[in-house]
This record gives structure tokens, C-alpha cells and sequence, in this order.
């Protein structure tokens, strides 16, 4: 039953960009803006939450902590770079392809490493904080909002992943890479 639960939570969560719009930037802007910004957008929200589960289980237990304080860390200098208008060309299918990239680490028969794992996972945090970044007007607020919320999904994801663990689903883990494997398909192709 708990499991259950954790699928209809999950499938909520997946669900939210459907009943939001995927891109804020228009309107009030401060803290509350900044922290929904991650949770609106199909390739912020599934690539956050994936790097929480990859965390667990690829990372040591003593290390855990380390993919997500990565990603919430170059994610915020991409972002204070996109805010004062320094990003890269292709900016959108570099972020798109991150949401596969990281869906295919999850579901790899063998780990790269943490240090090539961590590159990776850093490198797309850095295109995703610009595109923050270029999205939203400056202001510390908002930049604190986005970290927040990066952390939170991250937090979900690694909740997520200790949940599938605990259970020894082998099901839930299966589901779970396919649908991230197929979202990452879908939102490479909506830019390509």
C-alpha cells in the first residue's frame, strides 16, 4: 500500500507542468516565483528529481549528499550568469538533453564513476541555472527561491529512491527508468 502511495505522489508530481504553465518570467517575481520555477517545467522537474535517485543509488552512503550539492551549486552560478545575460548558444536542447542523459545513467548495467558522474551531472546544472537565469529578472530573492526548490525536488527524488529500495521493487525501479527515459525522449524532441 505504501508503495501505491509513493506511485500516486510521484505520477502527481510528473503531473504538475500539465496544469501549469512549463515557463514563468511573466508577471510578480520575487522568492515564491523563484521556487515554483523548477517544479513548472517538464525538463527542470524531471532532471532535478532524477539526480535525488541517482544519488541513492549510485552514491555511496557517506556521499550521498554530493550529486545534489553539486547541482544546486553550479545550478545557482549558471544562474547568476543567464540573470546578467552570459549564456550559450543551444541553450535549450543542451537542457533537454540532460533530461536524457541523466535518465540513461539511471538506467546504465554499470556506474561511470562518481567523478565522471559528478562532471556530468554538474556540467547540465550549469546549463539548466542559465536558463533559469535568462528566464527570470535579477534579485536574490528569486535566486534563493530556485535553490530551494532544486533542493526540494532533489529531496523528493532521493525519497523516492530509498522508498523503491526499501521495498525491493525491482517493478518500481524498472517503471520508474522507462518513464524518465521516455519524458527525456519527449522533451529532447519538443526542441529539436
Amino acid at each position: 500500500m505504501r508503495l501505491h502511495r509513493s506511485y500516486l505522489a510521484a505520477t502527481a508530481l510528473l503531473a504538475l507542468p500539465l496544469v501549469a504553465f512549463a515557463h514563468t518570467g511573466h508577471g510578480e517575481h520575487g522568492f515564491v516565483n523563484g521556487f515554483t520555477h523548477p517544479f513548472l517545467g517538464l525538463d527542470h522537474l524531471l532532471a532535478m528529481l532524477m539526480v535525488g535517485v541517482w544519488s541513492v543509488l549510485n552514491a555511496r552512503s557517506n556521499k550521498v549528499w554530493l550529486a545534489p550539492v553539486i547541482f544546486v551549486s553550479l545550478l545557482a552560478v549558471g544562474a547568476f550568469l543567464g540573470q546578467h545575460g552570459i549564456v550559450v548558444r543551444q541553450l535549450e536542447p543542451l537542457v533537454a538533453a540532460s533530461v536524457l542523459v541523466l535518465g540513461v545513467m539511471l538506467t546504465l548495467p554499470f556506474s561511470l564513476g562518481l567523478p565522471a558522474a559528478l562532471a556530468v551531472i554538474g556540467g547540465f546544472a550549469f546549463f539548466h541555472g542559465m536558463a533559469h537565469g535568462g528566464e527570470l529578472e535579477q534579485g536574490s530573492a528569486i535566486m534563493g527561491g530556485i535553490v530551494l526548490g532544486s533542493a526540494v525536488l532533489h529531496a523528493c527524488g532521493m525519497s523516492f529512491a530509498h522508498r523503491v529500495l526499501k521495498s525491493r521493487s525491482q517493478l518500481a525501479l524498472r517503471l520508474g527508468q522507462l518513464v524518465v527515459v521516455i519524458g527525456g525522449g519527449l522533451v529532447l524532441s519538443t526542441v529539436l
